[in-house]
């Protein structure tokens, strides 16, 4: 028994009696318990009258101060004060408990807190000792004011960052079931004697249904809600991945199209991850929780490509989709327990969480018909969308041509090319993270967030474009594989950049807006990836890369010119 004896109107537990150490207190003066002294301890047994004041001096709706209070459950209560002081009770939060004998066991008691204000004096922080108990009972603590949840750490985790968790293992996976056909080709073609242009057919054909599904997956996504769709994403996806081995003993045909349906499921990912981001994640925290997004894709190529060659050794080539799209099932489990479209739909959200994503502003409806003529009037869209395209070429062509470039130019062996392969993924990961923290920093200093979006693209153009440029200066192979490291991990600040701006032109048209953007960007990567092949039956690497150089420029202009961080769309 420990303090609501003490306080029994007032949802606390205990006993014990009183024993005045300093000075008398009158206590029927007033209301409210006025405590001038350095300790009183309860002991044993309370009286009813000291007790019944206590209660009348509880003053409920008084602003809150700190507190720190322990009380040996069953024994004794020390109070020491230098000032006059009040308690006041505050219910909807927790005592945690602390064994004497087994430590820091937590459960809640009451969701009862208490506070002390001044009455007459600045008060300074008070200490409420606990004296140990004689039978080494439990104690209840009372911890600093602002008292946290005394639950485990992972349901205090912030419900957004489980959003943002959630929708980075998804990009995982997408990125994953991906580029496992990169590897699986090679067996594949051997065992089905598939030539070159067929193999090129089959790794184009993700692309036709990758393309079909941006725009519409984004007004799914802005029209019923970023759960249903990115959750239908990873399950069609998923599907597909398994199927494409019993696709391609069936025939060419089948794998052909097998491959597209895998394209339709990837393809409204990224808008849909948008549109749930934008509902979720306050613009103090966009930068960061993106580029963790999409350092899951990065990250998923690196694993991809790390996993399948052992796997294809070990069990064969159909064990590398059969593995990997088996995993999105347990995604999609995770997935329907834990996610929720918007803050306003999860039950479970505490009030000062949905404040934080809030902002005090009230959840908008999803949008019911898209403003096509409104959005393509406005320029800072055809800022994104050309920036994305411009983006995507530069990205494209290293990623794909990377492999042959390493060999034919630094003379890098098959092995060696895929080993250096996976850096520029790992450097994207490590930068994006790092120039999200930058780009969330200067907006909380109160840089401007067109500011700070015009900041982290410029260096995502012009840090690719400088570092093109010296690849043909350079004279080793190691200054060549450090160029191209760089100029990716320079490339991944643009997730700070036009990445981001979606949700800042049009937080409600976020789906729609990265769908159109993004489509931009895969056109690019196709005619890029294709004009890079003319170029060098024509010409040499130094013109595939000054091509590249001038787009990032084109692309540096038009975004610094017409780009912005405000709100267009309502």
């Amino acid at each position: 028994m420990a303090i609501g004896g003490l306080i029994s109107n007032r949802n606390f537990i205990g006993s014990g009696n009183i024993y005045h150490k300093e000075r008398s207190v009158r206590l029927n003066e007033r209301k409210r318990l006025s405590i001038t002294g350095s300790e009183y301890t309860v002991r044993n047994m309370l009286n009813q009258e000291f007790s019944t004041q206590i209660s009348n001096a509880l003053c409920i709706g008084r602003q809150p101060h700190h507190l720190s209070l322990r009380a040996s459950l069953g024994h004794e209560l020390v109070v020491s004060r230098r000032v006059g002081s009040f308690l006041q009770p505050r219910i909807n939060h927790s005592v945690g408990f602390k064994n004497s004998v087994k430590q820091c066991r937590i459960a809640k008691l009451n969701r009862s807190r208490a506070y002390y204000k001044s009455e007459e004096h600045d008060i300074t922080e008070t200490n409420m000792e606990s004296l140990q108990s004689a039978d080494g009972s439990a104690e209840a603590v009372l911890v600093e004011g602002s008292l946290q949840d005394a639950s485990p750490w992972w349901q205090l985790f912030p419900k957004r960052w489980v959003i943002v968790l959630l929708c980075f293992a998804s990009f995982l996976l997408c990125n994953m079931d991906r580029v496992n056909m990169s590897i699986a080709i090679l067996p594949m073609s051997q065992q089905f004697n598939w030539n070159s242009a067929t193999v090129g057919l089959i790794q184009s054909s993700f692309f036709w249904g990758y393309l079909l599904t941006q725009i519409l997956g984004g007004i799914w996504a802005d029209k019923i809600g970023g759960k249903l769709v990115l959750g239908f994403g990873v399950v069609w996806w998923s599907i597909a991945t398994v199927l494409t081995p019993i696709a391609a003993r069936l025939g060419l045909p089948f794998l052909l199209t097998m491959r597209a349906f895998m394209g339709i499921g990837e393809g409204v990912a990224m808008p849909a991850m948008n549109n749930m981001l934008s509902k979720w994640i306050p613009v103090s925290e966009r930068s960061r929780s993106l580029a963790l997004v999409y350092s899951g894709m990065y990250l998923g190529s690196v694993t991809g490509l790390a996993f399948s060659p052992v796997l294809i050794h070990k069990f064969g080539w159909p064990s590398v989709f059969y593995s990997f799209g088996s995993l999105g099932s347990i995604w999609f489990a995770l997935w329907l327990k834990y996610a929720y479209s918007s803050p306003k739909d999860d039950p479970n959200l505490t009030e000062e969480e949905k404040k934080v994503i809030l902002g005090g502003s009230k959840p908008r409806e999803p949008v019911t018909v898209i403003p096509w003529k409104l959005i393509l009037s406005k320029a800072p869209v055809w800022a994104l969308i050309i920036s994305h395209f411009c983006h995507n070429w530069g990205t494209f062509i290293l990623l794909t041509w990377m492999p042959t470039y390493y060999n034919q130019v630094l003379k890098f062996n098959l092995t060696e090319s895929g080993l250096f392969c996976v850096l520029p993924w790992l450097t994207m990961a490590v930068f994006a993270n790092l120039g999200g923290w930058i780009a969330d920093t200067l907006v909380s200093k109160g840089l401007s967030i067109t500011a700070v979006r015009k900041i982290m693209q410029s260096i995502g153009f012009l840090g690719p474009a400088f570092f093109l440029t010296q690849l043909s200066h350079v004279k080793t192979p190691a200054m060549a594989v450090l160029c191209m490291a760089c100029s990716q991990g320079s490339d991944a600040f643009s997730q700070s950049g036009l990445y981001s701006n979606h949700q800042d032109i049009g937080p409600r048209y976020a789906g729609v807006l990265l769908g159109l953007s993004n489509t931009a960007g895969v056109l690019a990567g196709v005619f890029g990836t294709a004009a890079t092949g003319y170029i060098l039956q024509r010409g040499t690497w130094d013109d595939v890369f000054k091509v590249a150089v001038a787009l990032y420029i084109v692309g540096t202009l038009v975004w610094n010119f017409f780009a912005t961080g405000e709100k267009v769309f309502d």
